[in-house]
């Protein structure tokens, strides 16, 4: 298993991908088409589901289909996994956030996160935006992690792909290999709103499995190495310090 730092989660949130349940159900998920043949065959797009999860109010039941402009909520128990599209979403408990409508129905353009995690993976597409209430960070096909603090601050990692961020008057374009991270702060730290930071609570292989789902690999993969984990987002050991750090 790879290395992860954990900072207000559990060992537990992370390890949810050893279940013998989500290993059957992403196989089956995998082996029945994915997102083109649950589409066509007007099945679930629910990969897994475990404790408490809520779509518009109501319970939402592993049969059921998440549409775009839901408003979706997980329990403190709640763990869900779920395919809209090109993007793959794995929502960690205590978690609400909005998919909003895109191009089509199926098309997510914004995923607004109000509180909790969610490990996301984007396949190249039209231009599309995670919001958070301190950041908004426009996608253009990448796996990343994001969590609101309950401090108010955004926790945003770039784990691989090219991404725009946005807080307040700062800006900054990520391009990462292997896990580059940001704080989006309430207030300014030293002027800024936009902060380097370390990489904690996610780790490689659920962003791989997140990546699965949608038939693709993570950039390490590709690569067939990982870097340094330290959340500036390079796998050469003597790397170029985070594009933040002055």
């Amino acid at each position: 298993m790879s290395q992860h730092t954990l900072q207000g989660r559990t060992e537990d949130e992370l390890l949810w991908y050893r279940r013998r349940g989500f290993l059957q159900a992403a196989a089956a998920w995998t082996a029945l088409g994915g997102w083109g043949a649950a589409m066509a065959q007007q099945r679930s797009n629910v990969v897994d589901l475990r404790g408490d999860a809520f779509v518009n109010g109501a319970q939402l039941r592993r049969d059921q289909y998440i549409q775009t402009g839901d408003r979706i909520e997980t329990g403190p128990d709640g763990h869900l996994v779920f395919v809209m599209g090109n993007s793959s979403f794995l929502v960690r408990q205590n978690s609400r956030f909005v998919v909003e409508r895109g191009d089509t129905l199926s098309a997510v353009s914004v995923l607004r996160l109000l509180t909790g995690a969610i490990v996301s993976v984007w396949s190249k597409g039209p231009s599309r935006q995670i919001v958070t209430p301190t950041l908004t960070a426009g996608i253009r096909g990448t796996g990343v992690y994001t969590e609101v603090r309950e401090d108010g601050r955004s926790y945003f990692c770039n784990c691989y792909g090219t991404v725009e961020l946005v807080a307040g008057r700062d800006r900054t374009v990520s391009r990462s290999d292997y896990h580059q991270s940001f704080w989006a702060e309430v207030a300014p730290r030293d002027g800024r709103l936009l902060t380097p930071a370390g990489a904690i609570n996610h780790s490689d292989e659920e962003v791989e499995l997140v990546a699965a789902l949608l038939g693709q690999p993570t950039r390490w993969q590709e690569l067939g190495r990982k870097g340094v984990k330290d959340g500036a987002g390079y796998m050469e050991e003597n790397h170029p310090p985070h594009p933040l750090v002055r």
